[in-house]
């Protein structure tokens, strides 16, 4: 982390006089940001607990997948190439539309995945991803082009987001449809400076994406934040972005489980993909009560994560033999556990008294990283049978809650298992948890959001 709430000063974007982080201003309200994928991102922004309530009563403003790289595939190959890698038919996608792209090592594990949109026949941008399909590359020997780009990508969710996105952009957005894409201007920036906007979303309920040439993202976040401040706009950081997460369903990728291309020994000791995007998971024991030497215990197949649903078998991709292997017997599913108060409580009070306390517990997030996949065993009348991960804080619910592969047969909500929580070697603390909805998150989605329900944010004349 690091304490930047003083860079404020004279220039910056537009005529705020905020200095720019990368691709956020520097607040003068903000006194940490953290040092993650690739730049400073804000760390906490509004106060955790006010945006641990943005998406689920007024919305948030997040650039926390903003500085990796837009990659875009070209040529006659590139649907090929990607239906190669990507359990998805690629083939029955709408042009000007996106998909969420799965990929998998030849064992079935998730080695990449993330969102892609199709700009044309032959073309195909990627966001927020592992480097996996540039690996696979050379391998796959096809024709393709592929080229990157650094850009911003900020998201705006909650209920409040398309009256935010109405009043940034001057016009009415009531027909860009979920998982549509269209092209935007903003008023104060440059009118030739191409920006998009998706309706997609992580945070469980509407949400969108704005995405452009980073090197405007500071004057375009800024003015995201204005636009926003009317309809209760949060600036959600790092520190409770995993929340949303845990609570709308959506595993992810160095969160909720690590990506697959660990087990690989070819990208890990890869000159330029092992050493940009694998150091913080490379060095230092993982945490978690399942052994750190247990790969597996971190690594999830796409029926584990409740995504065998995207799997097409009508196309040879990498892994696929293990896939349908899976397909036909799942063994396990992604549930949430509810955690015992009396349990947590006791954590808490491990800390005031003599010998040796357990881990503890930050709020919202514990232990209190974004990135990690922290795996603690699952077990059930003292055999195992699952592993837990990202143990979050719901201020909204009032409840600890978090992810657990377990497996099928006890998938039900009511069942009742044990959560191990501590590290390997280490204090470890049963907690009883319940098995309850997933996701947990009891809002409409972002597809069924009713948006005649919500008023307009084009400021009147």
């Amino acid at each position: 982390m690091s304490g930047n709430g003083n860079a404020v000063g004279p220039g910056g974007p537009g005529e705020t006089g905020l200095v720019a982080l990368h691709d956020v201003p520097a607040y003068p309200d903000i006194l940490t940001y953290v040092n993650a994928v690739g730049g400073l991102h804000i760390w906490e922004g509004d106060g955790w607990k006010q945006e641990s309530m943005s998406w689920k009563t007024t919305s948030y403003l997040a650039s926390n997948l903003s500085q990796l790289p837009e990659v875009t595939f070209s040529g006659p190959h590139a649907q090929e190439f990607l239906s190669r890698l990507s359990i998805n038919n690629v083939y029955k996608w709408p042009v000007g539309t996106s998909k969420h792209l799965v990929m998998l090592d030849e064992h079935g594990y998730i080695a990449n995945h993330g969102l892609a949109v199709r700009d044309s026949e032959e073309s195909f941008r990627h966001f927020a991803a592992m480097p996996w399909p540039m690996y696979q590359a050379p391998s796959l020997g096809l024709d393709v082009e592929i080229k990157l780009r650094d850009i911003f990508l900020f998201q705006v969710a909650g209920p409040t987001s398309l009256q935010v996105l109405e009043r940034l952009i001057g016009e009415p957005l009531r027909e860009l449809k979920f998982l549509g894409v269209q092209q935007v201007s903003i008023p104060g920036i440059d009118a030739s400076v191409e920006i998009e906007l998706s309706r997609i979303g992580m945070a469980g309920t509407l949400a969108y994406e704005l995405r452009g040439p980073l090197e405007h993202g500071p004057a375009v976040f800024d003015a995201a934040f204005q636009a926003g401040k009317e309809f209760g706009l949060k600036r959600l950081g790092w520190r409770t972005y995993v929340v949303n997460h845990t609570e709308a369903g959506f595993p992810q990728q160095n969160a909720t489980f690590l990506p697959a291309v660990l087990a690989d020994p070819g990208f890990v000791t890869h000159p330029v993909f092992g050493a940009v995007f694998l150091p913080s998971q490379v060095e230092g024991p993982l945490p978690g009560s399942a052994d750190p030497k247990d790969l597996t215990a971190r690594l999830r197949t796409p029926f584990e994560v409740n995504w065998g649903w995207m799997a097409k078998f009508d196309h040879d991709f990498i892994g696929r033999e293990a896939l349908e292997a899976e397909a036909a017997n799942p063994r396990r599913r992604t549930v949430v556990l509810r955690w015992n108060k009396e349990d947590v409580l006791d954590v808490f009070a491990s800390q005031f008294e003599p010998g040796e306390e357990y881990k503890h517990f930050e709020f919202p997030i514990a232990p209190q990283a974004a990135a990690g996949a922290n795996a603690d065993l699952v077990t059930k009348d003292g055999k195992q049978v699952g592993v837990s991960s990202v143990a979050v804080y719901s201020y909204y619910y009032r409840e600890m809650i978090s992810h657990s592969t377990i497996d099928v047969n006890l998938a039900e909500i009511g069942t009742e298992v044990v959560v191990h929580w501590g590290d390997h070697g280490g204090p470890i603390k049963p907690i009883r948890a319940t098995v309850e909805r997933f996701p947990y998150l009891d809002l409409p989605t972002n597809k069924d959001f009713d948006l005649s329900s919500i008023p307009s944010g084009v400021a009147s004349a």
